[in-house]
Protein backbone atom coordinates (compact mmCIF):
# COMPACT_ATOMS: atom_id res chain seq x y z
CA UNK A 1 0.00 0.00 0.00
CA UNK A 2 1.36 3.55 -0.99
CA UNK A 3 2.05 5.51 2.13
CA UNK A 4 0.36 8.73 1.17
CA UNK A 5 -2.78 6.89 0.16
CA UNK A 6 -2.66 5.07 3.61
CA UNK A 7 -1.90 8.87 5.11
CA UNK A 8 -4.81 10.41 3.20
CA UNK A 9 -7.27 8.07 4.20
CA UNK A 10 -5.74 7.49 7.77
CA UNK A 11 -6.72 11.73 8.09
CA UNK A 12 -9.48 12.10 6.15
CA UNK A 13 -10.82 14.10 9.27
CA UNK A 14 -8.56 16.70 8.58
CA UNK A 15 -9.70 16.94 4.43
CA UNK A 16 -12.91 17.77 5.91
CA UNK A 17 -12.25 20.73 8.16
CA UNK A 18 -9.62 22.07 5.53
CA UNK A 19 -11.91 21.58 2.46
CA UNK A 20 -15.22 21.22 3.24
CA UNK A 21 -18.05 23.11 3.77
CA UNK A 22 -16.75 23.23 7.51
CA UNK A 23 -17.04 26.02 9.04
CA UNK A 24 -14.08 28.47 9.14
CA UNK A 25 -12.75 28.08 12.62
CA UNK A 26 -10.19 29.93 14.71
CA UNK A 27 -6.93 28.33 15.29
CA UNK A 28 -6.62 26.14 18.47
CA UNK A 29 -10.36 26.36 19.29
CA UNK A 30 -10.80 23.19 20.31
CA UNK A 31 -7.45 23.21 22.78
CA UNK A 32 -9.13 26.40 24.62
CA UNK A 33 -9.79 25.79 28.23
CA UNK A 34 -12.64 28.10 28.18
CA UNK A 35 -16.08 26.47 27.21
CA UNK A 36 -17.87 29.47 26.95
CA UNK A 37 -15.09 31.09 24.70
CA UNK A 38 -15.27 27.91 22.52
CA UNK A 39 -18.63 28.78 21.89
CA UNK A 40 -19.04 32.27 21.09
CA UNK A 41 -16.18 31.27 18.65
CA UNK A 42 -18.50 28.51 17.14
CA UNK A 43 -21.26 31.04 16.93
CA UNK A 44 -19.21 33.36 15.44
CA UNK A 45 -17.52 31.38 12.72
CA UNK A 46 -20.93 29.85 12.06
CA UNK A 47 -22.87 33.58 11.72
CA UNK A 48 -20.69 34.20 9.80
CA UNK A 49 -19.45 31.47 7.40
CA UNK A 50 -20.61 31.33 3.77
CA UNK A 51 -19.72 27.68 3.74
CA UNK A 52 -22.03 25.57 5.74
CA UNK A 53 -24.06 23.61 4.97
CA UNK A 54 -26.60 22.93 7.37
CA UNK A 55 -29.45 25.32 7.56
CA UNK A 56 -28.76 27.24 10.93
CA UNK A 57 -26.03 28.63 12.30
CA UNK A 58 -26.32 26.78 15.52
CA UNK A 59 -26.38 23.06 13.61
CA UNK A 60 -23.01 24.58 11.41
CA UNK A 61 -21.47 25.42 15.04
CA UNK A 62 -23.18 22.06 16.70
CA UNK A 63 -21.93 19.99 14.05
CA UNK A 64 -18.57 20.87 13.98
CA UNK A 65 -18.19 20.79 18.07
CA UNK A 66 -20.06 16.99 17.91
CA UNK A 67 -17.39 16.10 14.59
CA UNK A 68 -14.01 17.28 16.73
CA UNK A 69 -15.14 15.10 19.93
CA UNK A 70 -16.62 12.23 17.62
CA UNK A 71 -13.40 11.94 15.50
CA UNK A 72 -10.72 12.51 18.55
CA UNK A 73 -12.03 9.59 20.61
CA UNK A 74 -9.58 8.31 23.00
CA UNK A 75 -6.99 10.98 21.96
CA UNK A 76 -8.95 13.71 24.41
CA UNK A 77 -8.55 13.95 27.56
CA UNK A 78 -10.97 13.79 30.15
CA UNK A 79 -10.29 17.48 31.24
CA UNK A 80 -10.65 18.68 27.74
CA UNK A 81 -13.45 16.42 27.26
CA UNK A 82 -15.66 17.99 29.99
CA UNK A 83 -14.46 21.75 28.61
CA UNK A 84 -15.50 20.70 25.37
CA UNK A 85 -19.48 18.97 26.50
CA UNK A 86 -19.46 22.02 28.59
CA UNK A 87 -18.88 24.19 25.52
CA UNK A 88 -22.12 22.13 23.60
CA UNK A 89 -23.91 23.93 26.71
CA UNK A 90 -22.60 27.08 26.18
CA UNK A 91 -23.91 26.86 22.66
CA UNK A 92 -27.35 26.21 23.36
CA UNK A 93 -27.44 29.18 25.73
CA UNK A 94 -26.23 31.69 23.00
CA UNK A 95 -28.36 29.87 20.45
CA UNK A 96 -31.39 30.31 23.34
CA UNK A 97 -31.73 26.39 22.73
CA UNK A 98 -31.84 25.48 26.50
Amino acid sequence: MNSKKHSKKEYWSADVTEESDALDLEEGVFTWKSPKKIALSLKHSADESSRKKAPSSYQSAMSMLNFYINRAGKNLSPGQRKILESAKEELRKLFKRV
